[in-house]
């Protein structure tokens, strides 16, 4: 049996304000360390009371990122899992629902034998065993752990008692606390102000908590002399005062701590044996994203276009697609609506590609439809992800099979014509909450396919997060008119892939291939679709120059 190693743990809190980064410091930090060969994952806890973000409306927190086993998370461990090239499961997210919903019902199974339960201990204990669990999960050299919120915020107050009570037990040689703070530069003085910093600190410390390193975000430089006055003030060494600057891409954060010596500072402190670190295929990755070669305009058609979050995996998708084909992804966001109203030519008439996004609800999906038909007809390429395979289907069956009032009951019940409809298992579903068809499920690709091609073997696992499906019924019919059925679900025969072979490149999946996408390992799909992109965008100014 393999000897447990010892675990290390840093605790990411924030201070000042909300949306300052703590996500992406965490994932910095994390790819530093697994690129010294230390086994990292990272734990974020989130202070609302959701069970999960499943039920929440995007404008509220965002996309809602999906594990291999099914868990509805915060869009943080998509970052997690891009940086670190790991996959996360449901022990890597939790939330005061999930906490408060477990030892409510512990309390009603009598497993507190008629004790008052209170939020000390019952709710901080309950905090410290999730941890524990992640823990014992695997053999882990660190776990980092980002507390959700801001510092002083009430919700977070339990997370917060919870850490502290952990690194008091475990020891301070076991576990650090990064703080990450905002020193904001005030335009009138020319000057940037460390008093918030003070503050936030001091709020910790009321708590019980004395930070081990500050990372202090800024738009401007900070100077020896500001970076000591930080030291002096808020109890930690100058050396531990780590500049934050706002940079490029978020994949140059890892870089910028590394000329910090963040990584350093931290294998210090907690004493880790680990190897010298190796950054280079990072550092290309990076070049490729900054200074790319090409540049090509992709259509991006949804209906959250004015929330990019909406499609955070998305975006950071084209990211590591573009970087791998050497080339800029500049996405054009269409409203569905807009194209309902004016067309899809004054919208799509100048792109080299159109990603028709996931999604539920009608509101705009003929806006969609038309989308599709214009970029099959005009030859344009064409990638569809869960909704936007629905819409393909929806468009291919009412324009090419005859089948003029083709719809999905999702967005017309009584449709007679349901070349969509509503998964089998799903229908005495009426709880709206983890209820959908959620994680990873195989897929088998047919051979001679663009998927085969794309992929290059005969079996994959993709995560889902539907409800909806391909009718089989209409498949006959619809593969007669030449529509490729090219990745089933072998379990229930559940069409999982669709493509035309007349055509450039033209693809749909009904899982979310974003959510598999790395940094460093654009997603197959991704990158087959940017390459047509590019082929397509050379040839239309080609064409042009003639």
């Amino acid at each position: 049996m393999a000897t447990k190693r010892k675990v290390k743990f840093i605790f990411i809190t924030g201070g000042v304000v909300s949306s300052l980064g703590k996500g992406i410091t965490s994932s910095s930090l994390g790819l530093l360390l697994k690129q010294r060969g230390l086994k990292v994952t990272i734990m974020k806890f989130d202070p609302y009371i959701n069970i999960d973000p499943g039920t929440m409306n995007p404008y509220q927190h965002g996309e809602v990122y999906v594990t291999d086993d099914g868990s509805e998370t915060d869009l943080d461990l998509g970052h997690y899992e891009r940086f670190l090239n790991i996959s996360m499961t449901k022990l890597n997210n939790t939330t005061t629902g999930q906490i408060y919903n477990t030892v409510i019902t512990n309390e009603r199974k009598g497993e507190y034998l008629g004790a008052t339960v209170q939020v000390i201990p019952h709710i901080t204990d309950e905090i410290k065993r999730r941890i524990e669990l992640l823990k014992e999960s695997d053999n882990y050299d660190v776990i980092i752990i980002e507390i959700g919120g801001t510092v002083g915020d009430i919700e977070s107050l339990p997370f917060l008692e919870a850490m502290r009570q952990f690194m008091h037990k475990v020891g301070r040689t076991n576990a650090i606390n990064i703080h990450l703070t905002l020193v904001p530069f005030i335009k009138s003085s020319g000057e940037l102000k460390t008093k918030p910093t003070q503050h936030s600190v001091k709020t910790l410390l009321e708590i019980g908590i004395q930070p081990d390193i500050l990372v202090c975000r800024s738009e401007r430089r900070l100077t020896k002399d500001l970076k000591d006055k930080i030291a002096l003030f808020c109890n930690v060494e100058p050396s531990s005062v780590i500049e934050g600057r706002d940079v490029d891409t978020i994949y140059s954060v890892p870089l910028a701590y590394e000329k910090e010596k963040l990584d350093e500072i931290v294998i210090s402190k907690l004493n880790l044996k680990c190897n010298p670190l190796n950054l280079e295929k990072w550092k290309h990755f990076v070049k490729r994203v900054v200074a790319p070669k090409y540049k090509i305009k992709i259509g991006l058609c949804g209906k959250y276009i004015e929330l990019a979050d909406a499609y955070k995996s998305i975006t950071e998708a084209f990211i590591h697609s573009g970087a791998e084909n050497n080339t800029k992804v500049e996405i054009k966001w269409i409203a569905a609506e807009d194209i309902e109203k004016d067309g899809p030519e004054p919208y799509l008439k100048d792109i080299s590609g159109l990603l028709v996004a996931p999604g539920f609800g009608s509101r705009g999906i003929e806006g969609k439809i038309s989308a599709i038909k214009y970029v099959r007809e005009n030859k344009i390429p064409f990638f569809g992800i869960c909704l936007g395979l629905q819409c393909a289907v929806i468009e291919f069956a009412r324009n090419v099979c005859g089948i003029k009032n083709a719809n999905s009951t999702e967005f017309n019940e009584k449709t007679k014509q349901n070349v969509i409809d509503l998964m089998l298992e799903q229908k005495k579903v009426k709880d709206k909450g983890g209820t959908m068809r959620l994680g990873a499920y195989p897929c088998n690709i047919q051979k001679g396919t663009l998927a085969y091609t794309a992929y290059k073997k005969e079996l994959i696992y993709e995560r889902h997060r539907h409800r909806y499906e391909v009718n089989n019924k209409y498949k006959s019919q619809l593969a007669k008119h030449g529509m490729v059925f090219s990745g089933i679900c072998p379990a229930n025969d559940l069409v999982e892939i669709i493509e035309l072979n007349n055509h450039p490149f033209f693809i749909a999946s009904q899982f979310h291939p974003e959510l598999k996408s790395r940094a460093t390992i654009a997603h197959p799909l991704f990158r087959e679709f940017i390459k047509a992109s590019l082929s397509y965008s050379n040839k239309k100014k080609m064409t042009e120059e003639l």
